[in-house]
C-alpha cells in the first residue's frame, strides 16, 4: 500500500503546500501580436483539432495525476466527465499501485466509464519500465482505461528526492524502443516538470517516439512536493538536497521551443505552468499542438469550479485566437511571434537557429501526424 498512500500524499500536498517556482515557465518573454483587423467574426473561430484519430474540441489535455488510492476516484471521475463534457484529452497518473494492487484499478478504470468517447491516456513510469515491468504490464494499464495511448513519464528529479524514489534509468531509451515496436497503442514520453530538452528528444526520436509532453519548469515543482514528504518521515538529507535542486528544470517556454526544434514531425504537448488561454495559446505559438493542465484543475475541482474554469480556459484560446486573426489552432503557429529576455539569449545559447526555429515552428517542414 505504499505506491498507494504516497497517491494520496501528492494530492494533499499539491492542494495544501506552494509547490509552484521557484523559476518562472519563460511565457513572459513570449509576446503576441495584436491584431486589430482579425477579419474574422468570433463565431469564426475553431478550437477543434484532431488527436490520435478523434476530434477533440480544444487543444486541451488534463494531464495524468491522480488514481491508486480508493479515495480519489471520486477525482477521476469528475475529471473524466469534464473531459467528456467539453471534448477534451484526459490521462491519467501513474497506474503502478493498480498493477501492484489489482483492487485499485477502479480509481483508473472509472475514467472510462465517465469519459466512454474522448482520448484517455494510460500512464507508468520510466523507473517501471527499466525496472522489470514486461509488455503484460503496460497491456494491463492500457486495458484498464482502454487508452487511446501510453504516457511514460520521466521524472529523474522528483525519484532522486522521493523518500522510497527509485533513480534507475539505464537503458531506458533501448527500453522504451522496444515498447514503441511492441505495443499497439501510440506512445507519448512526458516530463513531470523539469522539461525536455534537445537532445533527449532527438534521442526519443530516434527510438520511434513521435507523442513528446514536455512539461516543464514553471508549474508544480515535485522536487518541492517530494520535499515535503521527506520532512514528514524525518529525512533531513533530502529535504535539504530538495532546497538545492529545487531550481532544476528547463521552463515551459524553451523546452517547447527545443522540441519543436529537434522534433519538426512530432506532436508536442505544451505543459508545466500553463494557467490560462493566453499562456496556452502563446504554447501553441511557440510549436505546441496541443496543450496540458494538472493543478489548476485540481484546484478548480476541489473548490467547486471545474466545469467554469475549462469552459473559461477553453474561451480564453478562442479569444486570443480572435485577437491574432487566428481562425484555427494551428494558425497561431503562423503568426508572428516576440521573444525576448533570457528565452531570446537561451535560444541563442543553444544554437537555436531564429529563421530555423521560425520553419519548424510554423509547420513548414513537417508532415502533421495530429
Amino acid at each position: 500500500m505504499k505506491t498507494s498512500r504516497r497517491k494520496w500524499e501528492h494530492i494533499d500536498i499539491t492542494l495544501n503546500k506552494e509547490v509552484e517556482g521557484p523559476q518562472t515557465t519563460w511565457f513572459e518573454h513570449v509576446h503576441l501580436i495584436h491584431h486589430a483587423a482579425p477579419e474574422l467574426n468570433f463565431t469564426d473561430i475553431d478550437t477543434s483539432i484532431y488527436f490520435l484519430n478523434k476530434k477533440l474540441s480544444a487543444p486541451v489535455m488534463i494531464t495524468g495525476m491522480t488514481g491508486g488510492h480508493p479515495d480519489v476516484a471520486h477525482i477521476n471521475a469528475a475529471l473524466a466527465e469534464v473531459a467528456e463534457e467539453f471534448k477534451i484529452a484526459m490521462g491519467v497518473g501513474s497506474q503502478r499501485a493498480a498493477i501492484e494492487n489489482p483492487e485499485l484499478a477502479e480509481s483508473f478504470a472509472i475514467v472510462r466509464k465517465k469519459a466512454p468517447s474522448t482520448v484517455l491516456v494510460a500512464n507508468i513510469g520510466a523507473a517501471q519500465i527499466v525496472g522489470g515491468y514486461s509488455l503484460k504490464e503496460i497491456k494491463k494499464a492500457v486495458e484498464m482505461i482502454d487508452a487511446d495511448a501510453i504516457a511514460i513519464h520521466l521524472n529523474p528529479a522528483q525519484e532522486v528526492i522521493q523518500p522510497e524514489g527509485e533513480p534507475i534509468y539505464r537503458n531506458l531509451i533501448s527500453s522504451i524502443s522496444r515498447l514503441v515496436d511492441a505495443i499497439d497503442v501510440p506512445v507519448i514520453v512526458k516530463e513531470t516538470g523539469c522539461g525536455l530538452s534537445m537532445e533527449v528528444v532527438r534521442d526519443l526520436r530516434d527510438a520511434g517516439v513521435r507523442i513528446f509532453d514536455v512539461s516543464g519548469a514553471g508549474g508544480t515543482n515535485w522536487i518541492l512536493v517530494e520535499k515535503y514528504r521527506a520532512l514528514k518521515v524525518g529525512d533531513e538529507l533530502k529535504a535539504a538536497l530538495a532546497d538545492s535542486i529545487s531550481v532544476w528544470g528547463i521552463p515551459s517556454a524553451a523546452s517547447i521551443i527545443e522540441a519543436r526544434f529537434m522534433a519538426p514531425d512530432a506532436v508536442i504537448i505544451g505543459s508545466g505552468g500553463i494557467r490560462t488561454g493566453i499562456d496556452a495559446a502563446k504554447a501553441i505559438a511557440l510549436g505546441a499542438d496541443m496543450v496540458g493542465i494538472a493543478r489548476p484543475a485540481l484546484e478548480a475541482y476541489f473548490r467547486g469550479r471545474l466545469n467554469l474554469y475549462i469552459d473559461a480556459f477553453i474561451r480564453e484560446i478562442k479569444a486570443v485566437m480572435f485577437l491574432t486573426g487566428s481562425k484555427k489552432v494551428h494558425d497561431l503557429r503562423k503568426k508572428p511571434i516576440v521573444i525576448t529576455g533570457v528565452l531570446r539569449e537561451w535560444m541563442s545559447e543553444r544554437k537555436i537557429d531564429r529563421w530555423d526555429y521560425e520553419l519548424m515552428r510554423r509547420g513548414l517542414s513537417k508532415t502533421s501526424i495530429l
